[in-house]
Formats: structure tokens, C-alpha cells, sequence
């Protein structure tokens, strides 16, 4: 499977990109790719993009990575919504923490005629507790 993504080049602390159009499965890092099709520079926001090229490599079936994605509509190459990229909370952790949040305001209401019940249940085995404790000492 074909993908169109960036390849880095550049120093460390001043990054540049190679828009490459590579296989999937091998990285690009190695330096082998089917074909270059842009570079992109986010220090000094440099864009060049070889337009009849990517839309070749998209109707060709190339997959565009998210960044990549964004970058094609944001030059108007693709039209669509653009994906969010960041870094998304695990499904499962986020969503026990949301359900018991508004399920904890519910039983705190639900808590307070119990806290006034359960005094009265202590209550009674305090009462209970010295008469056990009198006859032992």
C-alpha cells in the first residue's frame, strides 16, 4: 500500500520536510521512496507542492498520512475536513472517568439521607461496644 507522508531532513532543532510518496511497510527514513512530491519547511512555512503529481498518486490509491492530509487541504490540493492530529485519551480510560463523574453528583444526594441513617447504625454498636467492653474489664 502506497502512502504520501513526510520524510525528515534537515538539522537537529531545524526541521524540513521531503513529501514522499513510499511504501507502507518500509520506512522512509532509509531514503528510498517512489517519488518526491513536496517539500515543507514549518520554521519558515516554505510550501512546494507538485499538484498533478499528488493528484495523480491519490487516484492511483496512495493513502495520505493525517498531517499530509491536513497540509493537501489546507493548500486546497483536497477538498474535505481536515483530521485532528493530536494525540487523543484512550476510549477506555476516558470514558469510566466521564461516566462516574455525573454519576458521583447523583449518589452524593443519594448519600446525604444515607450518612444521616448510618450515625444512627453506628450509634447502636457504640452503645453495644462499652457494654461488651464493661463485663470483660
Amino acid at each position: 500500500m502506497l502512502v504520501i507522508r513526510f520524510f525528515r531532513v534537515g538539522k537537529k532543532n531545524q526541521p524540513s520536510f521531503k513529501i514522499v510518496v513510499t511504501e507502507k511497510t518500509k520506512s522512509s527514513t532509509s531514503g528510498r521512496f517512489v517519488e518526491e512530491v513536496g517539500f515543507y519547511n514549518p520554521l519558515t512555512k516554505e510550501k512546494v507542492l507538485r499538484q498533478d503529481r499528488i493528484k495523480y498518486w491519490l487516484s492511483v490509491g496512495a493513502q495520505p498520512s493525517p498531517t499530509v492530509f491536513n497540509l493537501l487541504i489546507s493548500e486546497k490540493i483536497v477538498e474535505g475536513k481536515k483530521i485532528p492530529v493530536h494525540k487523543k485519551a484512550k476510549g477506555k480510560e476516558a470514558a469510566p472517568v466521564e461516566a462516574p463523574a455525573p454519576a458521583a453528583a447523583a449518589p452524593a444526594k443519594a448519600e446525604a439521607p444515607a450518612k444521616a441513617e448510618t450515625p444512627k447504625a453506628e450509634e447502636e454498636p457504640k452503645e453495644e461496644k462499652p457494654k461488651e467492653e464493661a463485663p470483660k474489664t
